[in-house]
């Protein structure tokens, strides 16, 4: 972790480096900031309120296609995750979940 002035300014999660448009990395993590060990990653209201909080972090609001970006990327990882864990017997994309993600992707 690093800090700055005493407060956590960013975790270093050196399995998951990546090197992806801003939109892929914030949908990304708007989807599995909540990952536990199963993998069910952030509700869709939560993925919602971080994408807000994000946009108000950063100054300016993410267009309608970059929203939609961004909840595709978040799609993506949970779709693979849903695949890894449901040899687990894990169930952690509903039919009903990945239809209203894949609304907001514009999919």
């Amino acid at each position: 972790m690093k800090f700055r002035n005493g407060r956590p300014l960013a975790v270093h999660d050196w399995d998951s480096v990546i090197y992806e448009p801003e939109v892929v990395i914030i949908g990304q993590a708007a989807a599995m900031f909540e990952g536990g060990p199963t993998g069910a990653g952030a509700s869709v209201e939560r993925t919602e309120a971080f994408l807000e909080e994000y946009q108000t972090a950063r100054g300016r609001a993410l267009n309608d296609n970059e929203l939609q970006l961004c909840w595709a990327a978040g799609l993506w990882v949970r779709a693979f995750n849903a695949k890894k864990f449901h040899l687990d017997n894990f169930d952690v994309l509903r039919r009903d979940e990945a239809e209203t993600r894949m609304r907001h992707a514009g999919i």
